[in-house]
């Protein structure tokens, strides 16, 4: 599986386990906050990957989601912040625009911009699910199996962390509301 590939491309699918690890237990976490932090960590080594694998335009927007992450974070449901990243984001792709494998990068950035400035809990987890199968095809279509591994990964952890949510939004709807409440 691996025969052919250069010391650069494996140090990818190396650099692209790491993320693995921080997707999943940022995504298991009930807490919107955590997942947050963890998300960065994950991203600064999902750009590391893209750029082993020579997907500038994957890498870039990889790197733009540590920003938008900690804007969405200070800026939560302001639009115009919001469309300022997502402007960001399409002249960054545009600059360093390859083939038409890009598209996903795109998606993927679009996505994950308006679930994490616009929503949260359940519908944000279900926005940044769009986001990772985006992000699964581009790893596919590059060679990534890492990555893919890792999206596919995240898509499964985010949905099993939905249902959680939602059995316990139904089962204790006080803890259910209290759980995202910024920390005192």
């Amino acid at each position: 599986m691996f025969e052919g590939m250069s010391l650069t491309e494996l140090a990818g699918q190396a650099v692209s386990l790491i993320a693995l690890g921080f997707c999943i237990v940022g995504f298991a976490s009930k807490r919107d906050d955590r997942l947050m932090v963890l998300l960065i960590s994950a991203n600064v080594a999902f750009a590391l990957q893209f750029a082993l694998f020579g997907s500038w335009t994957a890498a870039v927007l990889s790197l733009l989601v540590i920003g938008r992450i900690v804007l969405a974070r200070r800026y939560l449901g302001n639009w115009k912040v919001m469309l300022a990243v997502l402007a960001v984001n399409l002249v960054a792709a545009a600059l360093t625009w390859r083939a038409p494998v890009d598209f996903f990068a795109i998606g993927a950035a679009m996505f994950g911009t308006v679930g994490m400035f616009m929503l949260r809990g359940i519908a944000m987890r279900l926005t940044l699910a769009a986001a990772a199968i985006c992000w699964m095809l581009n790893n596919l279509l590059i060679g990534s199996v890492g990555g893919t591994l890792a999206e596919g990964m995240v898509v499964v952890t985010n949905f099993i962390t939905i249902f959680r949510l939602a059995r316990m939004k139904r089962r204790y709807p006080e803890a259910f509301a209290k759980l995202n409440e910024p920390e005192s």
